[in-house]
Parts: C-alpha cells; sequence; structure tokens
C-alpha cells in the first residue's frame, strides 16, 4: 500500500451542526500520523479550481469544536459530474469530473475525505469510480441515510426546532392560536416527528404519512372544545395530504434540487379557513441548521472523523464511516447512498404520539 503523506477534506452540500467538529478531528488525527492535511474550500467546486485549496494546521482548528457551519465553506451547487457552464448566451451541462481527478494528483494527495449529504456522496461515489481513494462521512439534518443509525447535525436540529416549538406554546395559548411550524426534512420526517413530540405538539405531518385536512381540523376543534384554547401543529417541508402533492416553490438550476417550502401556509390557511380560529404560520427553515452543535453531534462528529482518518490508514477507501451502535463501522459508498432513511410507520415513536393523542392526519 502506498504510503499516506498527505490528505485532502472537503465538506459539501448543505451546511450542519457539527461539520467543523469532524474536520478538527480529522485534522488532529493526521497530523498525530505525521500526515498533512489540505483543505478544500468550497466542497467540490474547489476541486475544479486549486487556489481554493490550502493547508490546514493544528493551529487553524483550535476552538472550533463548538463552532457551528464549517471553516471551510460549502455548497450544493458543486457537481463535477452536471457542472453549469456558460457557453456564450447559453448555459450548457458538462461532465467536468476529469479535472477533479487531474488537481487531485496536482495537488499530491493520497487520499480525500468527502463530508456530505446523499447528493455529496453520490458525487464521492463517482470520483472513487475515476480512481480517487475516497472515503466518505455522512453530514445531515434530515436523517436520512440508511446505511447509518444516526447522522451529525440531526441531533442540533432537532434540539432547534424543539426549542422553538416550546417558546410558541406561550405566545399560543397567550392569544388562543394555532400556531403551524414547518420544519425541515424533506422526504423523511425524522425532525418533525421527534421534535413534535419532544415539543408537545398537538399535530405531526410528515412525508411518510399522507394527511386528511379534515382530521387535521377535527384535531384543531377538539382542543378548543375541551377548553385548550390552542393548538400547536407541526409540519414536515415535505409532506403532502391525500392524493395531493409536495408543494415545489422552485427548482434550483444549479444542484436541480428541489426547493420545498409552503405546506405550512397551506395547512395552516385550510385550519383558519375550516375552523374559524385564528392561525398563525411560521417556516424555521435554516435556524435548524445553525447554532453550536449539540453535545452528542460534537462527540458523533469527531468520532466519524477519527474513523475516516483510520480508514484511510487501513487503506479502506471508497467507503463511508458509518454509526452502529456500540461502535463506528464503515459501509461502501454504493450501499450509503441506495436507500433514504424514512420513517417507519410501525415505529415506536409514532405509536407513542398516538397513545399521547398526537393527530397524523391520517
Amino acid at each position: 500500500m502506498k504510503k499516506i503523506k498527505r490528505i485532502g477534506v472537503l465538506t459539501g452540500g448543505g451546511d450542519a451542526p457539527g461539520l467543523n467538529a469532524v474536520i478538527r478531528a480529522v485534522v488532529k488525527s493526521a497530523f498525530n500520523r505525521n500526515w498533512e492535511v489540505i483543505g478544500i474550500r468550497e466542497g467540490f467546486e474547489g476541486l475544479l479550481n486549486i487556489s481554493k485549496a490550502k493547508k490546514i494546521t493544528t493551529k487553524d482548528i483550535t476552538g472550533i469544536l463548538n463552532m457551528g457551519g464549517t471553516i471551510l465553506g460549502t455548497t450544493n451547487r458543486g457537481n463535477p459530474f452536471q457542472h453549469q457552464v456558460k457557453v456564450g448566451n447559453k448555459v450548457v451541462v458538462r461532465d467536468l469530473s476529469n479535472i477533479i481527478v487531474r488537481n487531485f494528483r496536482k495537488l499530491k494527495l493520497d487520499a480525500l475525505v468527502a463530508i456530505g449529504g446523499d447528493g455529496s456522496l453520490g458525487i464521492a461515489k463517482g470520483l472513487k469510480d475515476k480512481g480517487i481513494p475516497i472515503v466518505g462521512v455522512p453530514k445531515t439534518i434530515d436523517n436520512d441515510l440508511k446505511a447509518t443509525v444516526i447522522t451529525f447535525g440531526y441531533d442540533t436540529a432537532v434540539s432547534t426546532a424543539t426549542d422553538a416549538l416550546d417558546k410558541l406554546h406561550s405566545t399560543a395559548q397567550s392569544h388562543k392560536r394555532v400556531m403551524v411550524v414547518e420544519v425541515m426534512g424533506r422526504y423523511a420526517g425524522w425532525i418533525a416527528l421527534n421534535s413534535g413530540v419532544a415539543g408537545g405538539a398537538d399535530v405531526i405531518l410528515i412525508p411518510e404519512i399522507p394527511f386528511n385536512l379534515d382530521k387535521v381540523c377535527a384535531k384543531v376543534k377538539e382542543r378548543y372544545q375541551t377548553k385548550r384554547n390552542f393548538c400547536i401543529v407541526v409540519v414536515a417541508e415535505g409532506a403532502k395530504p391525500v392524493g395531493g402533492q409536495r408543494i415545489v416553490k422552485a427548482t434550483a438550476s444549479a444542484s436541480r434540487v428541489e426547493l420545498l417550502v409552503g405546506i405550512g401556509n397551506m395547512v395552516a390557511e385550510e385550519i383558519s379557513k375550516r375552523t374559524g380560529k385564528e392561525t398563525r404560520s411560521m417556516v424555521l427553515g435554516h435556524l435548524q441548521r445553525g447554532g453550536n452543535p449539540t453535545t452528542f453531534d460534537r462527540l458523533v462528529g469527531t468520532r466519524f472523523g477519527t474513523a475516516a482518518v483510520r480508514l484511510i490508514a487501513e487503506g479502506k477507501f471508497g467507503r463511508m464511516v458509518c454509526l452502529r451502535p456500540p461502535n463506528i463501522g464503515s459501509v461502501p459508498l454504493e450501499e450509503a447512498i441506495s436507500q433514504l432513511n424514512t420513517v417507519p410507520l410501525h415505529s415506536d415513536v409514532i405509536q407513542s404520539g398516538r397513545e399521547l393523542g398526537i393527530c397524523f392526519g391520517d
């Protein structure tokens, strides 16, 4: 096996609390093996322009363990296999992955650590197929990667959403209002489900269970009829009514990813119209991506980062580190991106919610 001297690390896709904990763990673990670490700025986009690659020392990572965001910057627009290039007055899509391979070699890297969600890990798998020795680290606040029990960033996002629900209870009760809160999650309802149960929601709508607005409104009416004159409704951005479609604001042209927003407002308008109760809606949006990572996310991020370096030291490339309690393991990148981790309908959290009287719209 080739002796490792220099590795690269990048963060791709949406930011998540705990990214800096992973970067710190990678750099410190590599430093203790006498390896040099090159930080790639702005995800895979940075490998298309090697001026964005800079050496990272232990001095650069001092104090970043508890910081949100990523010191390397990130983007969800840097897919080298489908890169948008302006030719004259037109924008065309081209495969620039060979430039990534060429720049990887120019930087004299022996391996690359790619930290990201299913999109970034899909790119990592493509680069692995082109011969780049690469290791993936799972990052997504949606917790939608099946190959790992949990991803870092998720715990902080749920905590942020739960804290928001705690605060909304007092204003909802004061004004006798229905408060509808839209949270992230896209096609997986983990944030909505767990923050909703932990935050005392009365209605939780998730992508896995198409909802009936009549049943949602019946729950709202029941609250007021029993003199509990307010109601908290949590809606995942990817939730949809029975027989209906997800509400798509737009499709991001660069990443070709649907931008889901608006379902919370739609539900709020229908509740107001059908029940006559004063209703307000809010979208938590990117608040869920920010802030300091929780203890759990700092710890699992650190474990993931050190495990990624360990895989490189062992020559186990083309794999993603994963949490398989009680230990950190790894799976092939193909397996890592093969299946979404959605909420199972037999989940005991859903069962607990039903037994508490929470309405799931079905």
